[in-house]
């Protein structure tokens, strides 16, 4: 067994549901330590925060990933334990195993290979937190506020989210797309169905302007991003019963938006949309994460060269997807870059990753290392 697949496989071992670590920090930072790394947790409320670094001087390229995962739901869907590290038919079985603890496993071993091998002439940091798949308040975003106050800068960011669709490295992300959420109230007037003379059903009143707001073109996108898309996630309304018009209906809805507008002024044209259609009502916003971007740069083309040289192609460049904790580096100024694992399987039952796709993504991630090393 490969040293990276065993690391793996003691990382899905430890149950590590959001924000609960479940000690998978403790054993990475074990071994960071025993390569030389200083280690330090910069824990905020209930979730844990792993930060190990290495080096004096030069650019500071860090690996991000995330030790936590999502609840492996009913334990008897699933074909093996989902803490039990299982190989079926050449497949590594687990929750975490692609999302992302085969990432993390994998980063560890490149490290550890490179440093033997190699003079560093860079600072190599690896920044892990533990509530990547839950709010996100208290890991990678206030981690980087606590950096931007003691005036570390990171230079390079490669995370290792799963990017891959149907085959290992090929495709990275080079961006993402914001998430802003919605929270939409129309208030009617409660009455008997047989009455609607005396009330008011909102969910009549709220079926023209839903049919705006689905229909509307947001922006077109652009070479980089897909146009921004709507989408209605949940609509309640009613208490229950055939002849009752309910007092309101209750709406959420998210924009996946590109980098050709931005979150104010959407929020501008959906208030719009609903004064003009003379609502009453009631929003609340929460923005998730505005895009990001890496522009065509040397960095890209590292990673691109190095996933080549592994699996025999370049990857494809791509911005899509959900959110991940690169939003809260990009900002910074950082060139910040997806490579993991396929994503086929991510958030599922039998969640899985192919097992010979472990060691390749660690000799991916070392040429990486190398390339940067020589810069």
């Amino acid at each position: 067994m490969s040293e990276t697949r065993k690391l793996a496989e003691q990382l899905i071992e430890l149950p590590s549901v959001t924000p609960d670590d479940g000690g998978c920090q403790s054993l990475l930072a074990k071994r960071l330590s025993q390569a030389g790394f200083s280690i330090d947790y910069l824990n905020f409320e209930d979730v844990s925060n792993l930060w190990a670094v290495i080096g004096d001087s030069g650019p500071l390229f860090t690996f991000v990933g995330h030790t936590d995962v999502v609840p492996p739901g009913p334990i008897e869907s699933w074909d093996s334990a989902p803490f039990t590290p299982t190989v079926r038919d050449k497949f590594l079985f687990g929750r975490g195993a692609a999302d992302m603890k085969s990432s993390l496993a994998a980063m560890v071993t490149a490290i550890e290979r490179f440093l033997a091998n190699n003079t560093l002439n860079f600072k190599l940091a690896y920044l892990v937190t533990s509530d990547e798949e839950g709010p996100a308040i208290n890991g990678i975003k206030r981690v980087i506020e606590a950096f931007d106050s003691s005036n570390t800068k990171i230079d390079y960011c490669l995370v290792g989210e799963p990017s891959s669709s149907e085959s290992l490295g090929d495709t990275i992300k080079i961006g993402r797309r914001g998430s802003l959420n919605g929270k939409l109230k129309l208030l009617g007037v409660k009455g008997h169905v047989a009455y609607p003379h005396l009330a008011k059903n909102p969910i009549h009143i709220a079926a023209p302007m839903l049919s705006e707001l689905v229909s509307e073109t947001w922006d077109r996108g652009n070479e980089h991003f897909p146009p921004t898309s709507f989408q209605i996630s949940n609509v309640h309304a009613g208490v229950g019963v055939s002849n009752v018009i309910p007092a309101d209906i209750e709406i959420d809805f998210n924009f996946r938006y590109s980098t050709e507008t931005d979150d104010e002024l959407i929020k501008e044209r959906v208030v719009n949309i609903l004064n003009k259609h003379t609502l009453d009502y009631e929003i609340e916003w929460s923005l998730s994460g505005k895009p990001f971007l890496t522009q065509a740069s040397d960095f890209i083309e590292i990673i691109s060269d190095s996933v080549q040289n592994v699996v025999g192609k370049k990857p494809l460049l791509s911005t899509a997807g959900g959110t991940s904790d690169g939003r809260f580096i990009a900002p910074t100024g950082a060139q910040v870059v997806e490579l993991g694992p396929s994503n086929k399987t991510i958030h599922k039952v039998n969640e899985c990753v192919q097992i010979d796709d472990i060691e390749q993504l660690s000799t991916i991630y070392e040429k990486i290392l190398i390339a940067i090393n020589q810069k």
